[in-house]
């Protein structure tokens, strides 16, 4: 496709406009080349970039983990134990959050059967929430 508007680069690659800006402020991404009236022009290798960091968001890694996992892609002297140890870091953050989730889940299932969910004003899901149930008093 050779050189394209930010438009367009954002229509190739999956990534808004406004996350293609905030990625070059952050230097995650190299700043785009410019067009003698101001305006960003992206190459076909800045477009695949930009999939990848995509890729990768998708994936739930940090704007650190891709900026490392770009600086791995570009290193073709690269270990890919380097890359595996990222992601299994990574897998184990996930596992984490998996399990805080599932606690909190447990939690409100446990609070929203408690609720009678009628037109009573009284609700212990408010009450947890206020600090004004038994169980926190103490």
């Amino acid at each position: 496709m050779g050189v394209m508007s930010i438009g367009e680069a954002a229509a190739a690659s999956g990534v808004t406009a406004k996350m293609i800006r905030h990625y070059e402020d952050m230097h995650l991404i190299p700043e785009a080349s410019r067009t003698l009236a101001g305006y960003r022009m992206y190459s076909d290798k800045d477009v695949h970039i930009l999939r990848f960091v995509r890729r990768a968001r998708g994936l739930g890694f940090s704007i650190k983990q891709i900026a490392d996992l770009l600086g791995l892609w570009r290193d073709q002297s690269r270990s890919s134990a380097r890359v595996k140890a990222l992601a299994l870091e990574h897998i184990a953050e996930l596992e984490r959050k998996i399990a805080e989730m599932q606690t909190m889940k447990t939690e409100l299932e446990r609070l929203a059967h408690c609720c009678h969910g009628d037109h009573r004003p009284e609700c212990p899901i408010l009450e947890q929430l206020a600090g004004d149930s038994p169980a926190d008093a103490g």
